[in-house]
């Protein structure tokens, strides 16, 4: 799936490596502003009108960034192990820009007191900040970490069906990593550059996750705001506590596989055998609160439809459609059947909104032109509009300091050419099997793609990245061949395709956010682009610190399984090879579940949002076919929290829940760093905590007593 955008992480489709779900991804409880509708009734911009705007280098401070450093390292973390555990990411969003709002906030008051305080803190400064922070831990995303990027790997090509040859793998090592990131992470922030104005001023592109976290930061900055965000940080704080101090405890538990709390047999020991327990996370638990409700349930829905009822069939088949010597982690066995059937389902969700958003996006695009005067001009970035008196005040204002500070339209072409000329030459040499007219087709394709991208982005808050990497998978890797090492040739360029799409899409949020907050465009694109280069070291080290610490990261029934990294290279195999491994009956399988995921869609749009969000979502379904259901359950634990606490109160629960639910993901998620340190220095666990029938139980205490 993909990871959360929304007032998230920039808007995602549910259709990634890591599922990411912008909050209103479809998501029916929200609706997006119309064009042209008021958000409020009270202007904004005359609430500042009395703050000056400061010039677009004195937005980009010192401490901005030093905060953006430590956030980055802490979110980092917590998307790490969230894309190597399910791949379920939610929004960070409203974390980064209340944290980096907190910390700044507190070290001005501490300089205004002592006298020191040269600059005061900005709604500007703070939308740096937050694009900042948010630019670095995508990186941990979209670096592929616990996707194509792992999935190149021994570790997961043993698990595969074939393509386990020498061309086919490379084991992670940093220094290949921390390159390959520098040299394909920066192209799509210069092919978008000329089209802000377009897409910002000229078509009036909502990207409702840009504009709700503009509202975010633009209600901190106020007297009320400012209050309420230092009561939201002390809630955050004190579930970080509990939430680090429970990942503490439970470690001491966990001297050997299967210990641990987390292999609590909650509902019978059978059932835990088909992965239904609840294994005490409290980063589930947080995910599961700020993800819609729907997503939870159709979670829960595919773990009951595949581990409770599906899998328990397909087994009862074994010796007939199988063979019954067969390890569990046999993709000719039943295995395979649950990650097919999975891949199945998120191809076939991702194909039918790739076909709605495009369509969204040329309709959209050709009411935009067929809408415009007859004598005027297709607006580029580098020419200013006409003062539009029809306008309100925010409008214009906005307008005119977004048009102040101009990017050179030659800034964003020689930095793409110059870059894509690094690149056809570097990339080679880290993936033989990846030509230079492998790349070169990529980047002559990926501007036009990276602007359906941002476009649709804007209309739908989706983000297809994944989607058009999936596409770079069949057709590279099948233009590669499988004898020249088109596996990981595929692997290598779904990489390249997935970083210059989704940090197009990315960069316009930021511009969108930049916008409504009065920052500079400029300043918006050197945060990104800062951001974007501490990511591209900061997210390797963190992800080699687990690679150095967990020796069976990437194993199927492990801490860290890392699902997305077997499945994508399962798609690459698929695009190579065919549909020759698959066991029996699993390719009709698959069909019908594609196509089953097809209808699904097409129903949910058919019957409109309000009847939409009691039908699953495809997408989050396929999940657990894989994982299984354990996390469904710590995720509805969390959605049921929530709804309690907004049936007793309402409007606590919607000021303080994020908050809560980001202080539970950021404590357990920052404890996975002493953990990994402590694994690295050799110190383990002195109990192991685990759960047997009585009849076992029988059996140890007579063996031990013998």
């Amino acid at each position: 799936m993909e990871r959360s955008g929304g007032t998230a992480r920039r808007a995602q489709s549910a259709d990634e490596s890591g599922v990411v779900i912008p909050p209103d991804r479809d998501l029916e409880n929200k609706k997006a502003p119309e064009e042209g509708e008021e958000v409020a009734e009270v202007s904004v911009e005359r609430i500042f009108e009395s703050k000056e705007v400061p010039p677009w280098k004195e937005q980009l401070t010192f401490r901005a960034f030093a905060v953006s450093f430590v956030l980055g390292i802490l979110f980092t973390f917590i998307v790490m192990k969230l894309n190597l555990t399910t791949g379920i990411i939610p929004s960070l969003n409203v974390s980064a820009g209340l944290l980096g709002f907190f910390f700044v906030k507190t070290w001005t008051k501490f300089l205004g007191k002592s006298g020191l305080l040269k600059q005061p803190f900005t709604r500007q400064e703070n939308t740096v900040i937050q694009t900042c922070v948010v630019a670095t831990s995508g990186i941990a995303f979209s670096g592929g970490f616990g996707s194509y990027l792992f999935g190149m790997s021994e570790v997961i090509a043993k698990q595969s069906t074939e393509g386990t040859g020498s061309k086919n793998m490379k084991d992670p090592a940093l220094g290949w990593m921390i390159a390959f990131l520098f040299v394909v992470s920066f192209l799509g922030l210069f092919s978008v550059v000329p089209l802000r104005k377009i897409m910002i001023v000229d078509f009036k592109l909502i990207y409702p996750s840009g504009t709700a976290t503009a509202h975010l930061i633009n209600s901190f900055h106020t007297p009320q705001g400012a209050k309420l965000a230092k009561k939201q940080v002390r809630a955050l704080g004190k579930f970080f506590s509990f939430s680090f101090l429970w990942g503490f405890f439970q470690w001491f538990f966990t001297a050997g596989d299967g210990c641990g709390f987390v292999n609590f047999p909650t509902f019978g020991l059978k059932a835990y055998e088909h992965k239904f327990y609840f294994d005490f996370s409290a980063t589930y638990v947080g995910v599961g609160m700020i993800c819609p409700y729907l997503i939870n349930i159709s979670l829960l829905v595919g773990g009951i439809l595949s581990w409770g009822i599906m899998w328990p069939l397909i087994e009862d088949r074994k010796g007939h459609w199988y063979p019954d010597d067969l390890s569990p982690s046999s993709l000719h066995g039943l295995q395979g059947y649950k990650v097919f059937i999975g891949i199945a389902m998120i191809l076939g969700d991702g194909l039918y909104n790739f076909v709605k958003v495009l369509g969204h996006t040329l309709f959209g695009l050709y009411h935009q032109l067929r809408d415009k005067e007859p004598d005027s001009v297709i607006p580029v970035s580098g020419r200013s509009s006409p003062a539009n008196p029809s306008q309100s005040y925010d409008d214009q204002r906005r307008t005119q300091l977004f048009l102040k500070d101009k990017i050179p339209l030659h800034v964003a072409i020689i930095g793409y050419v110059g870059i894509a000329i690094i690149s056809a030459v570097t990339l080679p040499h880290i993936f033989h099997q990846l030509k230079w007219y492998y790349i070169v087709v990529i980047y002559i394709v990926a501007p036009v793609l990276a602007f359906c991208n941002a476009y649709g982005c804007g209309l739908t808050d989706w983000s297809l990245a994944s989607t058009y990497g999936k596409l770079a998978i069949f057709t590279i890797g099948a233009w590669a061949g499988a004898s020249h090492g088109g596996v990981l040739a595929g692997l290598a360029a779904c990489g390249v395709m997935m970083n210059i799409v989704s940090t197009a899409s990315d960069l316009m949020q930021d511009f969108k956010t930049g916008y409504m907050t009065l920052a500079s465009p400029r300043s918006m694109f050197v945060s990104q682009v800062i951001g974007t280069a501490m990511g591209c070291v900061i997210a390797p080290c963190v992800f080699w610190l687990f690679y150095k610490a967990f020796d069976d990261l990437g194993v199927l029934g492990s801490e860290y399984p890392a699902p997305y990294a077997l499945i994508y290279r399962n798609m690459a195999i698929l695009g190579v090879d065919g549909f020759s491994a698959l066991p029996k009956n699993c390719l009709t399988l698959c069909y019908v579940f594609f196509i089953a995921a097809v209808v699904i869609n097409g129903i949910r749009d058919a019957m409109g949002k309000d009847r939409a969000k009691f039908i699953p979502i495809p997408m989050a379904m396929a999940i657990p076919f894989y994982i299984g259901s354990y996390f469904a359950i710590d995720m509805c634990l969390g959605s049921l929290i929530l709804f309690i606490w907004r049936k007793i109160n309402k409007a606590k629960a919607d000021a303080f829940g994020p908050a809560v639910a980001s202080g539970l993901i950021c404590g357990d998620g920052i404890w996975t760093l002493p953990s990994s340190i402590l694994a690295l220095a050799g110190v383990n666990p002195p109990i192991c905590m685990k759960f047997l029938a009585r009849k076992t139980n029988t059996k140890v205490d007579a063996f031990l007593g013998s």
